[in-house]
């Protein structure tokens, strides 16, 4: 009576070898790089869907939250280039967030108007 025992097998690194110990290698398992294959696949190009599919991507619409998103960044710029202005000219922390915020109203009044009529 023989009982079947199945056996998985470790691999070290992929290569077979359970461990590298015992096997004369220091288990470092780089690739062949002088082998060659020659079952590269072609591609076949369809070039009209490529250039409709090219054209689609030229000339679709920009993306709304990232315009706004950069129009936001501009105005915050300017904000913090008027803050090291006045810190520069010694205002007080008070009188500098008082005067930042009444620009960035200012240019952000100033932007929107500019959207609503484009």
């Amino acid at each position: 009576a023989f009982v079947r025992v199945n056996v998985i097998l470790a691999m070290y690194n992929g290569i077979g070898l359970e461990t590298p110990r015992g096997s004369g290698t220091n288990g470092y398992v780089q690739r062949n790089l002088s082998f060659v294959r020659n079952h590269r696949e072609r591609v076949h190009y369809n070039a009209d869907s490529d250039v409709k599919r090219a054209e689609e991507f030229l000339s679709r619409q920009p993306n709304k939250e990232i315009l706004d998103h950069n129009r936001k960044r501009k105005i915050e710029v300017k904000c913090m280039e008027l803050t090291v202005q006045l810190e520069e000219q010694g205002f007080g922390d008070d009188e500098i967030e008082s005067r930042v915020e009444e620009l960035r109203q200012h240019l952000l009044t100033q932007d929107t108007s500019k959207i609503g009529r484009a």
